[in-house]
């Protein structure tokens, strides 16, 4: 079974919400320096990379649901909730 890497899952997300490169490239920052940290070993890669976009779409004022972006990535809102506590300390 191939290993999906989070980052790459940013891409597939944002194409289908239609976030900005600026959204794409913030979210690619905090799940780098979440990685640096290995925080995000054993969690959904999906789930990482959705709830990086949401935070990120926070930050550059994109302002996407969670509902949206639970059903863009097909994982749930409480998934996002709980990844978001993570990663939230890696938000410059």
């Amino acid at each position: 079974m191939p290993i999906i890497d989070s980052v790459s899952c940013i891409a597939k997300i944002a194409s289908i919400v239609k976030l900005s490169e600026k959204t794409k490239r913030y979210a690619m920052n905090i799940l780098k320096q979440a990685e640096k940290e290995q925080i995000l070993s054993g969690k959904d890669p999906m789930g990482l990379a959705a709830s990086a976009l949401y935070l990120a779409s926070l930050v550059t004022e994109e302002h996407i649901t969670q509902k949206t972006m639970a059903e863009a990535s097909g994982v749930t809102e409480v998934t996002i909730r709980n990844r978001c506590k993570n990663l939230k300390k890696f938000i410059d």
